[in-house]
């Protein structure tokens, strides 16, 4: 049994998951039939907010949780890593290197210069970081749904459930904000209140077409709060809710027992393509930007 396993190719192992998939789809259906839509369950309360504590006005939730996670994360692999660099690298230290020469080639010195990439390395770096680990643990199931506990030995536990910080608005938010002064109070602070003014306008204008242009430089300044903030939590929102979706949640909401099964392959691809990709590219888009504006502001035009 094992020789045959061993001479088949990968074309034929993909036609056997294929039939496995197909013939398991079409057993279900046989045997589940079609059921009523269910329209007591609603998908976006996965995402919806339980106060564990409440501490005067300050409280404990999930979302608490998780960025302490992140923030324990990204202060651990700091001082993980400056304590365990060799002249010799292994592979943890080699893949290390790659991750800081793309916090430091690429997402500072590529959009600053040298003199302000040493400056703000350490800001853009953490930035960065702390939204990779925030993207990262929410692709990783964890006992954080507390509406929904099973028992074990008596005491009961939060169900495990997908759920990303930066799939909350206020999150992404706060950090845009922060970004928001930071190159606002460089750019006064280099150029004075009147020459930060004037850097809003672009070369070669002048005359009555400032009344047009200078006010639409204003909002489009105020403007990268908003592209700060919906990009990073419009596509971490969504990738949750594709997986919840393809991973069982359409089939609950249509009353279609079989589409669990159907559509888990495509679940499955999406939640790596999530993980493997939009965690880190959407991380490395925010600091860059950060980067971005944080050099434009002490430029003249």
């Amino acid at each position: 049994m094992t020789d045959r396993l061993n001479k088949l190719t990968n074309k034929q192992i993909l036609w056997i998951l294929v039939g496995v998939w197909l013939g398991g789809t079409i057993i279900l259906i046989a045997a589940l039939g079609f059921g009523h839509r269910n329209n007591e369950f609603q998908i976006q309360n996965e995402f919806k907010l339980v106060n564990w504590t409440h501490w005067g006005v300050f409280s404990i939730n999930r979302a608490v949780v998780y960025l302490f996670l992140a923030a324990f994360l990204t202060v651990g692999t700091m001082l993980w890593i400056s304590r365990r660099m060799q002249m010799r690298p292994n592979r943890v230290q080699t893949a290390v290197e790659t991750l800081y020469s793309l916090m430091r080639d690429n997402i500072t010195r590529g959009n600053m210069p040298d003199s302000m990439a040493r400056t703000w390395f350490p800001f853009l770096a953490a930035l960065f970081l702390f939204l990779w680990w925030s993207n990262i643990i929410g692709y990783l199931p964890l006992p954080t749904n507390s509406e929904q506990t099973f028992n074990l030995f008596g005491a009961h536990i939060p169900s495990f459930a997908l759920y990303a910080s930066t799939a909350n608005i206020s999150v992404p938010l706060v950090l845009a904000v922060i970004v928001f002064v930071i190159f606002n109070v460089v750019g006064i602070t280099k150029q004075g209140p009147i020459g930060y003014t004037k850097s809003l306008i672009p070369s070669g204008v002048h005359g009555p077409i400032l009344l047009l242009i200078f006010p639409l430089e204003v909002v489009s300044t105020f403007t990268r709060l908003i592209s700060l903030t919906v990009r990073l939590f419009a596509n971490i929102l969504a990738g949750h809710l594709i997986i919840l979706f393809m991973a069982g949640g359409l089939a609950v909401i249509l009353g279609l027992s079989f589409l669990g099964w159907a559509l888990l392959p495509v679940a499955v691809l999406v939640y790596l393509f999530e993980l493997g990709l939009i965690a880190t590219l959407q991380a490395f888009i925010f600091a860059t930007l950060a980067a971005i504006y944080i050099a434009g502001s002490v430029t003249h035009h």
